[in-house]
């Protein structure tokens, strides 16, 4: 944490372009008191935005949110606070509620290389045999390239090892991430981002914190 700190302070010293966002690291690991401090001296310094780093690395989803909340309050609220490494739907959603702004996560295109759709209604697996002969497209109301298919289209693809299967998976979960994202934005707009996450939970099946844990 103290390292992230001094080379913050380096960085800023050793800038000569004025073209570029810089944004200090937040660390402090799973400590509220070292995240603290470290928000807060990293507050003082003139950065165009905050990350919180050292997140996401394999801690549980509400020692995550206890973290990102603990942390949020003590840097600025006029920069963007950015949440390096995350994460799934949920995690977005519950982080913008606790203040963070930014994300970035390989989840998206990992999983759509890997075959797993993110939807409303929750993960979609398109190598399940269910899905062989399923007329359906993935999400009726996504506008992607790949539902305009259907899931047994999808399925033959991967099955297959066509490149198409991937490539058409990842477009629709990237699709998918920043219709979650928009829709959370007109939410917080119109005040019933409360509502707009608890809808979003019910259709992705997370009851508890456990069910959140499965990505």
């Amino acid at each position: 944490m103290e390292r992230s700190i001094r080379w913050a302070g380096r960085c800023l010293n050793a800038a000569t372009r004025d073209d570029q966002a810089r944004f200090a690291i937040v660390q402090g690991g799973l400590d509220t008191e070292l995240r603290i401090q470290c928000a807060t001296e990293l507050s003082s310094m003139n950065f165009e935005g905050f990350a919180v780093g050292g997140l996401s690395v394999g801690e549980a989803p509400s020692e995550m949110y206890r973290i990102t909340e603990a942390t949020c309050p003590h840097l600025p609220e006029h920069k963007p606070r950015y949440l390096m490494g995350v994460g799934r739907p949920i995690d977005l959603l519950e982080s913008v509620d606790r203040g963070i702004d930014l994300f970035d996560c390989v989840m998206p295109t990992r999983n759509g290389r890997n075959a797993m759709a993110f939807t409303d209604r929750g993960n979609v697996k398109i190598r399940n045999a269910k899905y062989r002969e399923e007329t359906r497209p993935l999400d009726e109301h996504c506008p992607c390239l790949a539902c305009r298919h259907s899931l047994g289209y999808l399925r033959h693809l991967f099955v297959a090892k066509e490149m198409l299967g991937p490539i058409l998976l990842t477009i629709h979960n990237l699709t998918y991430y920043q219709r979650v994202m928009a829709e959370a934005r007109q939410a917080i707009e119109s005040d019933t981002f409360a509502q707009y996450v608890s809808d979003k939970k019910a259709g992705w099946g997370i009851v508890d914190e456990s069910d959140a844990n499965v990505g």
